[in-house]
This record gives C-alpha cells, structure tokens and sequence, in this order.
C-alpha cells in the first residue's frame, strides 16, 4: 500500500493522504495524465535525479529558499544554490515519520536505525566498545495490569493453542455477557483485545495508565539502580569519592545501568515496554567510558534487581472528580506483568533477536488497536470518540472527557495515542549512539556516494547554511507521486537483489 496525495488536490499542511493499491514493483493500478504530462518533459530525468532523496516518501516536505556555502575561516561565501533554479522550483525532503502507517519508506529507513542503535549497545559497533558483549545484560517486557477480561490467545504447557476463556459454569456480569469464550482466535482474529463487556471493562483506567507509564517507569529505573547498588554494598564493592565542581566530595558507585526502551501498544491499546538493560562499570578517571562492572555482579543480580523492582514501585496519581482518591499505578500482577531473559551471544535471546525485535515495534503505534489517526481536536474529537461505540472509541472519549479537568489536559492532547504521551523510543546517554549520529553518517556516506552536494570541499573549512522556508507538504500531484514511489521501489528491488547476489558469494 503506497499513499498519495488526491489528484485534483494541492497537498498542504493539513491534507491527507489517499491510500492508493500498489503492485511489487510500486507501479500503481490505474492511469493519471499528470505522470504522462511529467514523464514527457525534457528534465524528467533531472527531476528524478532531485527528488531522489524522498522518491519513496508517501508525504514529503517541500522547502524553498537559498542553500549557501561559507568558508568557516573567512567567512566568505563559496556558492550559492537558489531552489528557484531547480525542478519544481523546491527541494524535497523525507517527512521522516517512524510510523508504517504512515509513511512506509521513511519508518523503513527509522527501522534501520533503530536496530543498529539497539545492537551497537550489546555488540559494539559505531563507536561503543566490543567489550560490552561480556557485560550483564536482560531483556525485560514490563506489561500493564487488567482492566477487564479481553478475548485473546493462550496456549498450553507444550505450546499447543487452547481456547480463550474455556469456563464451564461463568456467572455472567452485571450487564448480563457471558464470561467466556470457547474460541481460539487466530492471529487475524479481529475479536484479539476486544473486551468480553465493553460497558464493565475500566477504559478511564486505562487511558490514565498509558498516560502515567512514563513515570512508572522512570520510577522502575531508579528502584533498579538502587537495588543494583545495595547489592555492591552486601558485596563489599569499593565505592570512590570524588570532588564536585563546587567542592563538594561525592560519594562513586562502582556500577551504573544503561539501557535501551521500546514502547508498544497491545491490541487492547494499552501500552506495554520492551526494555535492554545492561549492567555496566564506572572509571572514576573517565565517567562517559564504557567499562566492564566489577566482578561478583552478574546477570543473575540484575535480573533480580529488575524483577524487585517491577513488583514494588508503584504510585497514585492525582485527584480527579471521576477518582478522587486518584488512579494507582503499578504494573501487572506478580508473575504476569514482568518477563526477564538474559542477553547472550548463542542463547535464546541473542544481541540481533533483541534488536530485530526492538526495531519492528519503533515503527509501529495504534494500529494493532485498529485506530490510526492525527491529533484530535475540538472539530475532529467527533468523528472518534463515542462512549457507546468500539473499544478504541470509548478510550478516545475517556481521555477526552477526563482531560477536561484543569489537571488533566494532557489527556487530550493524547487522545489520539489513547493517553500515551511518551517516547516510543528511548535510550540511556551511555548505552549507545544517537539517531542524530546515525542520520550524519548517512548524509556523509550520501554526499560521497553521489559526487555531489559539495562533496569535494573539506568539511571542517566551509558551512553550508540552508535559508529555507516550508512550502508545502506532500507530492505536487498524483502523478508525481506515481513516478517518484516507482522509481524509489525499483531501486530497493535492484538494491535487494545486489544484496542477495553478495551474500550468496560470500
């Protein structure tokens, strides 16, 4: 599925997109005189060539301006480029949204990076050390507690799919619905995360939960932390003092955590954390380095300290008229709401599973909930919240009617994640590099790759400086859309098969 803007329409801010079908090679189904008018220009090639960057982008961003080249040491001016002497009269750049629903292309590109961030902190690699493979490291899944039986799948001790709530004498609930389901739903299964009663299940609960977990689990990282270094203390672990810039003496744990957090949205639309912790030493001489933790502390430490943790923090929030002794937060039930694994070369959860893993879920958001949307407001709040409708639509409406307190309004402004306001992606500033590293390294490698971009002019004595406004968001036409999402799928194609065609000579 590619998406592109209506044919009869001039794309801006608050356009949206119309999903068109696409075949395996990107070609759309059907036939625009706009992608005939295009393809026969005499520039069609050049035009090609200059939206290259964003041919795959379902929602580009058009800019308009002057991009001037400065030698840093004289502050003279090199070059300058005027976008009005290019095609179109613009310069397009991807809209860069993480999210697979939206925009395809540019998640694909989020996805890559996310996994090389999350491997790079347990493999090394782009400027994190080898040494961290030998460091404690857990793979942890943090889940929200019940607001109500919801249809979903189980399985048996060997593995094998058994009903979903088999119970033979269910007494039903206050508003008559039977407490069971003798089904067992596939993976497709649309009834997955549906509520057996909509009308007993906590949907104001829920909201508030997604909102708060955030703070549950900056809570959870402290309580870690503070259970891993009590734990060097019964050990008998020296701890180092050192003087702050105002004088003060401080007192050095010989350990510190790192670590790497996926959120994701359960069909039940409840937010749950993929979390990587890794257990790391500290270098008095040098605190940013990345050394190996005392020995005497392992993963079995830490992964108690993760499963101490995630049993005792809790706390409520404030008062609301609906709640006035406000909601408690916690995780799930003992047993239930916590998962640790160990992180090894050859076990069963390996650096590559976890980041494969972590990277999938960066790019994705509502849709397992079956509600995809922008942030809603006063115009839009109609057309998704009913409080006698769906199961996403009643969420909807719960953070929209509990975010009308003076205390709660950021409930609202996260309506459309149904109250999750967090990071879907987050990291330590030790366990690994940054997006923005990343995404530098990819202009560097784009600009020698293409000969271009003043590619030939040392980087540390000139300054390129964009003095660009915002034109317009998304392709001029149909058409455009049409030829530049084909090119960009043709060129993965030949991309994948080089690929292929190298692995099977190695």
């Amino acid at each position: 599925m590619t998406v592109v803007p209506d044919q009869h329409t001039t794309a801006g801010p608050g356009h949206r997109p119309t999903p068109t079908a696409a075949g395996s090679s990107g070609a759309f189904v059907g036939r625009d005189e706009s992608a005939f008018a295009r393809a026969t220009t005499p520039d069609y090639f050049g035009w090609l060539e200059h939206v290259r960057s964003a041919a795959g982008c379902s929602h580009p961003i058009r800019l308009s301006g002057e991009v001037a080249t400065i030698d840093r040491s004289t502050g003279q001016l090199l070059a300058s480029v005027s976008t009005a002497d290019l095609p179109d009269g613009e310069i397009y750049k991807p809209c860069g949204n993480r999210r697979h629903a939206v925009c395809p292309s540019c998640a694909r590109t989020y996805q890559r990076d996310a996994y090389q961030l999350v491997k790079a902190g347990l493999a090394g690699g782009k400027g994190v050390p080898a040494t961290v493979t030998t460091h404690p490291g857990v793979f942890g899944t943090f889940t929200a507690p019940s607001f109500g039986p919801v249809h979903t799948q189980r399985t048996d001790h060997a593995g094998r799919p058994i009903p979903c709530r088999p119970r033979r004498h269910p007494a039903p609930c206050p508003h008559g619905v039977p407490m069971r389901c003798h089904r067992t739903h596939a993976d497709d299964d649309p009834a997955l995360g549906q509520p057996l009663c909509l009308d007993c299940y906590d949907h104001d609960g829920q909201v508030v939960w997604n909102h708060s977990a955030p703070e549950l689990w900056r809570r959870t990282t402290i309580a870690i932390t503070r259970h891993i270094h009590a734990r060097a203390r019964a050990l008998g672990l020296p701890w180092r003092e050192q003087v702050t810039a105002s004088g003060r003496i401080r007192r050095v744990p010989p350990v510190k955590l790192s670590f790497g957090k996926v959120a994701e949205m359960q069909r039940r639309g409840v937010a749950h954390y993929h979390a990587v912790i890794r257990l790391d030493g500290v270098d008095p001489h040098d605190p940013d380095a990345i050394v190996p933790p005392p020995a005497g502390l392992g993963v079995d430490d830490l992964a108690a300290a993760v499963e101490h943790a995630a049993a005792v923090v809790a706390f409520t929030t404030r008062p609301h008229p609906v709640q006035p002794a406000g909601w408690r937060i916690t995780w799930g039930d003992p047993g239930k709401g916590i998962d640790v694994r160990p992180v090894n070369a050859d076990g069963e959860v390996t650096d590559g599973k976890v980041a494969g893993y972590l990277a999938k879920y960066a790019t994705k958001s509502t849709e397992a909930t079956g509600h995809v949307s922008r942030r809603l407001d006063g115009d839009s709040i109609d057309l998704y919240a009913n409080h006698q409708g769906t199961h996403p639509e009643r969420l909807i409406d719960a953070c929209w009617t509990l975010g009308g307190h003076r205390d709660w309004q950021m409930l609202r402004r996260w309506a459309h994640m149904l109250g999750f306001g967090g990071h879907f992606l987050t990291k330590s500033r030790r366990y690994s590099v940054t997006f923005r590293i990343l995404r530098d390294a990819r202009i560097i490698w784009r600009r020698t790759e293409t000969g271009h971009e003043y590619a030939d002019q040392p980087e540390d004595t000139t300054l390129i400086v964009g003095l660009l406004s915002y034109a317009g968001s998304g392709w001029r036409t149909t058409g455009d859309a049409l030829l530049a999402n084909t090119a960009a799928a043709m060129a993965r194609e030949r991309h994948e098969i080089a690929r292929e065609e190298m692995t099977a000579a190695a």
